[in-house]
């Protein structure tokens, strides 16, 4: 990648709070120029006013449903217009829809297989363009280690993330011989407002299966993003970077 750090525009979806508000931010820390989207108006406008008093970078900010193919490749595209290029996509949006398998509701698979795993696919399409044509640039995607270990009642949210690990070394080595890099994050137990409604109890109960003996911050994972949009990341692609203290090794 050419450009400097400075200079570099980095598009992160499900950037209006939790694990992808704060890689927006780190990100922004380290240089870059942002588009978020995130699902409420209201909410990803906030994020992008913070992110803009804090670091002083550009801030393209939309509310964006990223399950619906036209919104998410059109905002993909309506950034690599506005800034003239697109080096970083993070795919950071997702849900879960949990239940046991034989009372899974339809519409409790399908919606999770579209917000995770087929917008994943949308936007890296969307984005391969303007990377092609720049001949660089970094997609990350953000699994889960659950994609690896499984989880009972999680059938969807497991399916959908195995398939972004998939997807994520099928396209690192279709677009490699163009300078595109591309990886997947899968992130552990991380301390998030989802986990903090688990009281304290179910939280010390998640820290004792960790080996780090702690459960991960949004930081630890964002730490990982910054590092494989870099400059250190250029040799590393089609690869699952684990962040979860070594609870699945």
């Amino acid at each position: 990648m050419s450009a400097t750090t400075e200079n570099r525009i980095a598009l992160v979806t499900g950037a209006s709070r939790g694990i992808g508000r704060v890689i927006a931010e780190k990100l922004a820390e380290a240089g870059y120029h942002l588009a978020i989207c995130g699902t409420r108006p209201e909410t990803i406008e906030q994020a992008a006013d913070a992110i803009r008093a804090a670091s002083g970078v550009e801030v393209l900010a939309r509310a964006v449903n990223v399950a619906e193919r036209d919104e998410i490749q059109t905002f993909v595209q309506e950034t690599a217009k506005h800034y003239g290029r697109l080096d970083v996509l993070v795919n950071n949006a997702g849900i879960t829809r949990d239940n046991i398998s034989m009372r899974m509701k339809p519409e409790e698979w399908q919606q999770v297989i579209d917000t995770n795993l087929s917008s994943v696919f949308h936007a890296m399409q969307a984005a391969l363009r303007p990377m092609m044509k720049a001949r660089g640039g970094r997609i990350i995607n953000i699994s889960s280690v659950v994609a690896s270990m499984g989880n009972p009642g999680q059938l969807n949210y497991c399916a959908s993330k195995g398939g972004i690990d998939a997807m994520t070394r099928s396209l690192a080595r279709e677009i490699g011989s163009r300078g595109i890099t591309v990886n997947a994050i899968a992130p552990g137990f991380i301390a998030t407002d989802m986990t903090a409604e688990l009281g304290e109890d179910a939280n010390r109960a998640l820290a004792e299966q960790i080996p780090l003996g702690r459960l991960g911050q949004p930081e630890d994972v964002a730490a990982a993003v910054v590092f494989l949009a870099g400059d250190g990341g250029g040799y590393i692609t089609g690869q699952v970077l684990h962040v979860n203290g070594g609870m699945y090794m």
